[in-house]
């Protein structure tokens, strides 16, 4: 049967669609910015990543690791202390991060915290993140929240010897304005552009949020430091 001439177009235009996606896809996965911008880049680590092959992570650029630590009150990544060992040994600074929760008393936070992370001078400051909390019914009112930051921040920080680095999502920053109140490091997220959402320029940006790593088995944050 013969096919008119504006459907074989169409085909060829869907077909250059398609194709065009799925280059924007891995092009999406494998970005990240300019090495002689920024030579220094990392990535975070999830508590679920399971196995990971360092000296692979090491070898395609990742110069340091922000490893998730803990969570609200007594949740514990169960691979963190072995991960935190392997980073190092592969030569990678490591940093650990808490993910906070706005309906558990920020002295528990911290004390599990401390408990969990090792006192290191060569470690990276210690981070906590701020984020959405679906779990949380009953959210704490702007002043409340900033106190209960502020206590977190005085315990970690007595651990560690370092300023806490605060990474606040654009949408928490909008509903608290952290940044304004909290004078701490910046880690904010803007994929391919800077983010410009904080009160300050930022310190730890995040990137590209689904990064394709070899050493990996799935997609991570990749970070960039500024120099």
């Amino acid at each position: 049967m013969h096919r008119p001439a504006w459907s074989w177009r169409l085909l060829a235009t869907a077909a250059f669609l398609v194709a065009l996606l799925f280059g924007t896809f891995w092009w999406t996965r494998g970005w990240r910015p300019s090495e002689i911008e920024f030579p220094d880049q990392g990535f975070e680590l999830s508590a679920e990543a399971g196995q990971v092959n360092w000296v692979a992570v090491r070898a395609n650029g990742a110069a340091f690791v922000y490893l998730d630590a803990t969570q609200g009150h007594g949740i514990r990544s169960p691979r963190f202390l072995a991960d935190w060992q392997a980073a190092r040994e592969a030569s990678l600074r490591r940093g650990a991060l808490h993910h906070y929760e706005l309906c558990k008393l920020a002295s528990d936070q911290a004390t599990s915290f401390i408990a969990a992370v090792p006192r290191d001078p060569e470690a990276l400051p210690p981070a906590l993140a701020l984020d959405e909390d679906e779990g949380c019914v009953s959210r704490p009112s702007r002043n409340v929240l900033l106190q209960e930051i502020a206590t977190f921040a005085q315990m970690v920080e007595a651990h560690s010897g370092k300023p806490l680095i605060i990474r606040v999502s654009r949408a928490f920053e909008e509903e608290y304005a952290i940044s304004r109140a909290i004078d701490r490091p910046l880690w904010l997220s803007g994929f391919f552009l800077q983010p410009a959402y904080g009160e300050r320029p930022w310190l730890i940006w995040e990137a590209n949020g689904s990064r394709a790593l070899e050493g990996v088995g799935h997609s991570v944050p990749w970070l960039v430091l500024r120099p």
